[in-house]
């Protein structure tokens, strides 16, 4: 299996394409093809902040569609996806930019991304195990001793990470560092928590290089466990990345 996972894409469609022709993808078919057979993995979030949230929905739908690439849902996914079935959800944290571009665009392309996102969302497992249970892809993350279960606790741990329900000086949310126990033999790719660098620990890799924040986007490539990134065209906003919690 030859996959190359992408971290948070957040809106960041520039720099979305950028990185996928830097990995050797083709856009002339309308979505990145790549010649060898290679397929796209996704850890999630692929809205809110960014300036082109709509977009990157039209183009991971039409993959997924046809069978080029894995997804899975983060976070501002699943919020995205309440607020477009009709539930009462705060409209901040970044799903406000997606809303109002949503919204600025004709009645009938704006019904069309929604049916797409809806479709993507609920066509999506919480989580991938790939090649034979050696790869899983999870937005935060997971325990190994929770592959293969799915119940209301891991999908918060999936969507959220390990959080203790207290928050930082800073306001975010604080989060056990859960990668540093991890005992298990398959490879964790995931994102959620923006560090500057992909951070390799205990059989996971945390590949949120914070595009949105104005770092850099993100993949790895599997198997062969090199990482590709490119720079965000984005405003750097140094508050956001959480290494020093992290080390």
């Amino acid at each position: 299996m030859n996959i190359d996972i992408i971290g948070d894409i957040h809106g960041c469609r520039t720099e979305w394409i950028k990185l996928t022709k830097k990995l050797g993808y083709s856009w002339k078919s309308g979505i990145p093809i790549h010649p060898d057979g290679r397929k796209i993995g996704l850890v999630g979030d692929l809205t809110d902040r960014g300036k082109d949230s709509a977009g990157v929905i039209k183009d991971i739908y039409s993959l997924v569609k046809e069978d080029k690439a894995y997804y899975v849902p983060g976070n501002h996914c699943n919020k995205l996806y309440r607020y477009l079935k009709g539930n009462n959800v705060k409209i901040i944290h970044g799903l406000e930019t997606t809303v109002a571009e949503l919204n600025a665009l004709p009645p009938q392309e704006k019904r069309l991304i929604a049916a797409q996102f809806k479709e993507l969302y609920e066509s999506s497992p919480l989580y991938h195990v790939l090649d034979h249970g050696r790869l899983v892809i999870a937005h935060a993350g997971i325990r190994h001793d929770d592959i293969g279960k799915i119940n209301k606790r891991i999908e918060s741990f999936v969507f959220y990470g390990d959080v203790t329900g207290e928050t930082t000086e800073k306001g975010l949310p604080v989060r056990r560092d859960w990668a540093k126990e991890y005992e298990g033999n398959a490879l964790i790719v995931y994102g959620h928590t923006p560090v500057h660098e992909a951070r390799f620990k205990n059989n996971t890799v945390n590949i949120d290089t914070g595009a949105v924040f104005g770092n850099c986007l993100t993949a790895l490539r599997y198997p062969e466990m090199e990482v590709v990134s490119v720079p965000s065209s984005m405003p750097y906003n140094k508050e956001k990345f959480r290494d020093q919690d992290f080390l």
